[in-house]
């Protein structure tokens, strides 16, 4: 059974950094492809960036620049660099491992961006 736990969230001023880190438990990391997903209150789960185990890697619009996902199979971890944050940045931030046979959800991390 996976286990994905994040970290790294919390309150940030308006053009602050953030790194959120997610830990997986589980042997098949290295070949899993890695996402970070996040919900705002009222809408939908969106795409923020995924990586695949190749390390190519894919961003929503409305991060590009700002964010960079990065993954570390030695160590099962899968980050995400947040710089530049705006208010339309806040959100639950969600980790998720998507292997062949199913896909794993972490709990999610809040992430504030507000003065």
């Amino acid at each position: 059974q996976v286990q994905l736990v994040e970290s790294g969230g919390g309150l940030v001023q308006p053009g602050g950094s953030l790194r959120l880190s997610c830990a997986a438990s589980g042997s098949a990391f290295s070949i899993a492809t890695m996402g970070w997903y996040r919900q705002a209150p009222g809408k939908q789960r969106e795409l923020v960036a995924t990586i695949r185990s190749s390390g190519s890697t894919v961003y929503a619009d409305s991060v590009k620049g700002r964010f960079t996902i990065s993954r570390d199979n030695a160590k099962n971890t899968v980050h995400l660099q947040m710089n530049s944050l705006k208010p339309e940045d806040t959100a639950v931030y969600y980790c998720k491992q998507t292997t062949i046979i199913r896909d794993y959800w972490g709990q999610g991390t809040q992430v504030t961006v507000s003065s």
